[in-house]
């Protein structure tokens, strides 16, 4: 974040949903045992830089967190080789620069443990403050 140092943006999430068993089984990922079952959370939020310096949409949305109703906390999922297929949540430009006044609508998707449900999104705010939270409702 460093080439957009001292710039503002806001986040507004719109909606969450959880995803089902049979997203992770279509989604091509590579499950890893040691997690044990997961199923995807689809948070969409919408990004609006405010001032400052253009910034990179993953500069915005790199501190999204969801909570669990179990208070897991888990950031969303970046897929390293090869790529994810999920319904209705395309991946994001992460390198769209945005300029004071423009917004970007993403959907970022979250693994939680299945049972769990997604109690809370939460933006990062660094070590000495607390993270901002909206909590979900059903």
């Amino acid at each position: 974040m460093q080439k957009s140092k001292g710039a503002k943006f806001t986040v507004t999430p719109t909606k969450v949903t959880t995803g089902t068993k049979a997203d992770m089984d279509n989604s091509g990922l590579q499950k890893d045992k040691n997690d044990g079952p997961q199923v995807p959370v689809y948070v969409w939020a919408t990004f609006t830089h405010k001032s400052g310096k253009p910034m990179a949409v993953s500069d915005m949305d790199d501190g999204l967190i969801v909570r669990t109703d179990k208070n897991r906390r888990t950031r969303a999922l970046i897929v390293l080789l090869g790529q994810a297929k999920w319904p209705d949540c395309p991946a994001p430009d992460s390198e769209k620069q945005l300029s004071a006044g423009q917004s970007e609508k993403i959907c970022k998707v979250f693994l939680i443990p299945e049972g769990q449900k997604a109690a809370a999104v939460e933006l990062s705010q660094g070590f000495y403050s607390a993270p901002l939270e909206w909590p979900v409702k059903d």
